[in-house]
C-alpha cells in the first residue's frame, strides 16, 4: 500500500529546498558597475551603487575588498545621508563627498553594527573604503574626490 503522506513530504522538502537556495542567493555578494575614482595620486576602483535596491544593498555579505576598491554611492542630488553595517562583514571607513566633490567627514564603521554615521551637512556622494585607507592615504575633510558622476 502507498503511503499518501510521501507525496507531501516531498513536495515540502521540494519547497523548504527552493526557500533555502533563494536565501542563500539573496545573501551572495553582488558586484555593481565600476567606475575609476581619483584623490590625489590614489586611484579607486569603485563600485557605483546608484538604484534605491543597490545601496540598500551596498557592501553586504562581502568577505574581503582590495586595497584600492570601494564602493561609491550615488544620490543623484544633495541629501541627509547617514551609512550603517547591518550584515556588512569587514570594517569600513565612510567618506561623505558634496556636490563639487569635496569630502566633508569621514567615519569609520564597526561591521555588522546598526550605529548611524552621518555627513555633517547634506551630501551627494559617499564613498567607502576598507577601515583606515583614508587616514593611511593622508586623506582628510576637504580634499576633492575626482571622477564622481554628476
Amino acid at each position: 500500500m502507498k503511503n499518501p503522506f510521501i507525496p507531501l513530504f516531498h513536495a515540502t522538502l521540494t519547497a523548504a529546498l527552493l526557500l533555502g537556495a533563494g536565501t542563500a542567493a539573496a545573501q551572495q555578494p553582488t558586484k555593481f558597475r565600476t567606475i575609476p575614482l581619483n584623490i590625489g595620486i590614489h586611484v579607486i576602483q569603485a563600485e557605483a551603487a546608484a538604484t534605491p535596491a543597490q545601496r540598500e544593498q551596498g557592501l553586504m555579505f562581502r568577505e574581503k575588498m582590495g586595497t584600492n576598491e570601494g564602493m561609491v554611492f550615488l544620490f543623484g542630488a544633495p541629501t541627509t545621508v547617514c551609512m550603517w553595517m547591518k550584515n556588512t562583514l569587514i570594517p569600513l571607513s565612510v567618506a561623505f563627498i558634496d556636490d563639487q566633490g569635496k569630502i566633508v567627514n569621514i567615519a569609520d564603521m564597526k561591521p555588522q553594527s546598526t550605529e548611524s554615521h552621518c555627513g555633517e551637512k547634506p551630501v551627494k556622494y559617499a564613498l567607502e573604503m576598507n577601515q583606515g585607507w583614508f587616514k593611511q592615504k593622508n586623506i582628510k575633510p576637504g580634499t576633492v574626490v575626482e571622477g564622481l558622476p554628476r
